[in-house]
This record gives structure tokens, sequence and C-alpha cells, in this order.
């Protein structure tokens, strides 16, 4: 046991330094309920001014909850907020935005067709909007802070991804923020745009900013965190402290986070490895390269939409068992893809083959009973049914089949019995599974989404982001059941912007740029630099 580590075996007072530390944030006894869950229970938070505090947990731990009330989405059951010591409310994002609390969610919530400068006008009252002067101004000496360099005349959504969350991290400080909170900051990221947030970072903490980095992997934690904070099932587990975070060993810091975050004293190597990024594909029958494709795609090109690639010319089989990544960064084309493969996205050119089946112009329901799966990235508008039950949900690809449903009646003894075996397999938090599946945290959902998948058992799925949104343990179960069913002969493209993913589950791996496959790479020592180049390669040309 570390000295400066807390668990849940300690007390309140020595799990959270006191005020006198110099906080900018206090949470005390924070608590917030939703129907059927405590989301938050008793939590005890300090947030320092200069210091990046790392906040790691499952799905369903609480993080959003906690992020969205110091964002001011969210209030508070019980408890009392601190600024600099004083006790407020932040009763709405308007209120945390006053009091110097600036959030960057995950998504992307500027106006793709506006500039930077008009997005970073949006909301300010009427008689200072058409200062574009003094906007113009405040964004050069915020971008010379922060050592960022954007055009503020160019559409945000013409933007690399890195260069946008730059504009929103401008922008969440842009009325003097104290505190900026960032959700997931990595998820879409290039190992550049990675290497970018790290430096805008330091300057943030050389400002005497307080940065809350909330994310779900350790390394991330420990490469950007001053200290890190654990939470589980709503409540504070653990906290290693700024003093020591970085003066231990960390193979010692790696097992007592893992410690805190599964409650458990022995863990599953494999588990760790995928923890810390390290693990791999490991395979009991690799995949015979000399067999038939069960998959063939023969020069497709489709027409892109709005402000998103045309697909050009794009060529590759995949054959029974093998799992065919899909790398690049996200917005090349890579969900245009996915949805020629799935049929909701006519083609202009070339062929597909399912098996000896011509697939090209059938539509998503006879690909699917074909033996074509897709799992979109899109796990609330197109996924899910967020007004209807977890039920339901688990259901909805067999709506009208026995024995679920007979003339045309609902058999919900049924219903519930085998949504009931589904929730307690794939560990879906809920408090029922009559629960309306949007009430659910976008972790749950997810599995949800894919467990829906793994039942039927097809012949070939597309992942689009399978694994995005999950906790750590179920992020490994899932990964693990596709490659147990790709041992079984079940073929797989994984589209993914994670390459530690990539590289754990794929065969091979192909690189999008711009609507085109610019090379495949066979995953095997120095896939890793391959790639990377391909991709550089590709956004030089």
């Amino acid at each position: 046991m570390l000295n400066s580590v807390v668990d849940a075996t300690t007390t309140p007072a020595d799990v959270v330094a006191k005020p006198s530390d110099g906080s900018v944030v206090e949470f005390q006894k924070i608590t917030k309920r939703f129907p059927g869950v405590v989301a938050n229970g008793q939590v005890d938070l300090l947030i320092r001014p200069g210091e990046v505090h790392a906040l790691l947990g499952e799905n369903g731990a609480g993080k959003s909850t906690l992020i969205g009330v110091l964002a001011g989405i969210h209030q508070p059951d019980e408890g009392e907020i601190l600024i600099e010591g004083r006790p407020v409310r932040i009763d709405s994002p308007g209120r945390a935005i006053e009091l110097g609390i600036g959030t960057v969610y995950q998504h992307s919530t500027l106006v793709p067709t506006l500039t930077t400068l008009q997005n970073l006008m949006l909301g300010r009252p009427w008689y200072m909007g058409r200062n574009l002067m003094g906007t113009r101004t405040k964004f050069h000496e915020l971008s010379k802070m922060l050592g960022i360099t954007v055009d503020p005349d160019t559409a945000t959504g013409q933007l690399a991804l890195g260069q946008q969350q730059q504009v929103e991290i401008i922008k969440a400080l842009w009325r003097g923020g104290k505190v900026l909170v960032l959700d997931e900051p990595t998820s879409m990221l290039t190992a550049q745009g990675v290497r970018d947030l790290r430096k805008v970072i330091e300057r943030l903490k050389n400002e005497g900013i307080a940065v809350v980095f909330v994310t779900h992997k350790l390394n991330e934690a420990h490469t950007f965190g001053d200290r890190v904070t654990v939470l589980r099932r709503g409540r504070i587990v653990g906290e290693i402290l700024a003093e020591v975070f970085h003066t231990i060993p960390f193979a010692e810091t790696r097992a007592r986070i893992i410690e805190m975050l599964f409650g458990t004293g022995s863990v599953d190597e494999d588990l760790i490895d995928e923890v810390v990024g390290t693990a791999r594909l490991q395979r009991r029958v690799p995949p015979d390269q000399a067999a038939p494709p069960i998959l063939e795609i023969n020069n497709i090109s489709a027409q892109g939409g709005w402000m998103e690639p045309s697909l050009s010319e794009i060529s590759f089989v995949v054959r029974p068992g093998e799992i065919f990544g899909i790398a690049g960064v996200d917005g090349n084309g890579q969900k245009q893809l996915a949805e020629v493969l799935a049929g909701q996205r006519r083609v202009s050119a070339g062929h597909i083959r399912l098996g000896h089946k011509e697939i090209t112009n059938l539509p998503v329901g006879k690909r699917l009973k074909l033996g074509l799966s897709y799992i979109t990235d899109d796990r609330y508008g197109e996924a899910t049914l967020p007004s209807f039950s977890v039920a339901i949900n688990i259901l909805a690809k067999r709506i009208g089949e026995k024995p679920f449903w007979q003339r045309h009646m609902q058999q919900q003894a049924k219903i519930n019995e085998f949504a009931a075996s589904f929730i307690r397999r794939f560990d879906v938090r809920t408090p029922s599974e009559q629960t309306l599946i949007g009430a659910l945290s976008g972790g749950n959902i997810q599995k949800v989404v894919l467990g829906r998948e793994f039942v039927t058992e097809p012949k070939i799925v597309v992942y689009n982001k399978p694994t995005y949104g999950l906790d750590l343990a179920n992020l490994h179960s899932s990964r693990q059941h596709i490659r147990d069913q790709s041992d079984k002969g079940m073929a797989a493209i994984v589209i993914s912007t994670e390459m530690d993913e990539l590289l754990e589950l794929c065969d091979r791996i192909g690189v999008m740029s711009c609507g085109r496959l610019v090379g495949i790479i066979k995953n095997k020592e120095g896939a890793e630099t391959k790639i990377g180049q391909l991709m550089v390669d590709a956004e030089v040309t």
C-alpha cells in the first residue's frame, strides 16, 4: 500500500486535501440521483489551480454526471459546491461560464459552416455582436497564450479535428475561465493532435488554470495528469495525490488504479494489457488466407454529402475468420464506407459480393438476412429507439419474430425473460428491462447495441467504433468476443480511430484518407509505424 494512495477504506478527510491547500473548486458531499440510480453519492473532490486532475471510472461510475454538475447541466440533490471557498449554486451552463468553468465535450459543438470568429461570437449580447475587431484581438491573445495557430476566418468544418478542439478550448476560456473540463479529449485525435493537446495543457497549467481531464485510459491519465481520482458506482474509491503521482513507478501506479477500478486484488493480465494499450491479438485459429473471400469490395465509389468526402475506387477482400481494420483520422470516409457496406448508401460504381452473392444494390434487410450485420457509431439516433424500453431495443431487429410475437401480439413474458438474460450476460446497468434506453449512460447503451449483434452470429459484422464509450472491463470483454467469434469463422471489419484497438484486434489494417484506401498493412512488428506514415503521407498529398 502506498502512503499517498487512498481507497474506499479511508476516511473522507484522508481522501481529499483541505481547502487550505488552495482550491479553485471544491465538492462537498455531492449527491445526485436519477430514477432508480444514485449517479453520485457523497462525492468530495478538490480541484486546484495549475493542476491537471485526471478523472477515471467505468461507465455508470458517475464521471459524466459529476462534470455535468460542474457544468451546470445537473443540479445536486445534496451537498455543496465552493468556488474559491465561497458556496455557489451552478443552476445553468451560463452560470457555470460566469463562474469561470468551461467545458469541452467529446463531440464538437461548433457550427461547421461558420468561421472560428463567428463561432466565438455566438451567444454574446446583441450589443457586442458587431465587435468583430475586438473578437479578433482577443482570439489572437488567447491563441498566443496557448500556442495555437488556427485561421480565424476559416469555416470550422474545414479544420482538422485537433484544430476544432483548440477552438473549443479558446471558446471555453473566452470569458476568463478558471477551470477547463476536457471530456475524453483524445478520442478523435491523431498522434500529432495528442502531442499538440499536451502542449496546450502545459500552457494552461502555467497560466494557473485548473484542468479536469476525463478519460478511460490509464496511460493517458498518467501522461496528462498531476493527480488521479477513481470513481466506481457513483463514489470516489481512491485517489493518488499530486505530491506522489509521478514519483512512484508506473507499474505500481497501474496496479493500484486497476485495483480501485475493479475492486479486486487479482486482475486478469490480459485486462491489464488492455488498460495500458499493450494488448495484441491472440488467435487460436489464424484465418486461412487461401480461403475464398466472404466479402469482396471491387472498385467501389460513392457520392459524399455536405462537407463529407466521396468514396473513390476502394477495393479489398475479407476472408472467413479475418478481422480487417480501417484506420484513419475521423472524417476521411470511414462512415461513408460503413454505410455503403450496410446498404444505407448507394454506390456510383463498383461491386460488392457476399460469398457468391452480388449484394451491391440489395437493401439493408436483405443483407442482414444473408449474414451481413452493421453496428453504427450513432448509438443515440440510429442504433436505438430512445423512447422505448431496453427490452424492446434488445429485440429491435427481431420485431414480429417468434417466440416474442405471436399473431402480431407481443409476448411480454418471453420478451422480459430474454431481455433479463441479455442484461445479465452483457452487464447492462439498468434499473429494469422496462427502463427507457435513453435514460442509460452511453456506455450501457453501447452494450445493448453490441450484444444485440453478438447473439445473432452473422457471417460478417461491420463495426464502426465498436467499443467507443465502454468502460475498461466491458471494452475488454467486447474485444474478446470479437476475437472469439473470429476464431469460429465469423469475419469482421473494424473501423476505429483508436490505434491500440486496431493493433490489438486486426489481422490486416487499411488506411483511409479523403475517401480513398491509401494502403493495407499486415498487423505485425512495425505495423504502427507504417500506418502512421501512410496517414502522414496522405495528409501531405
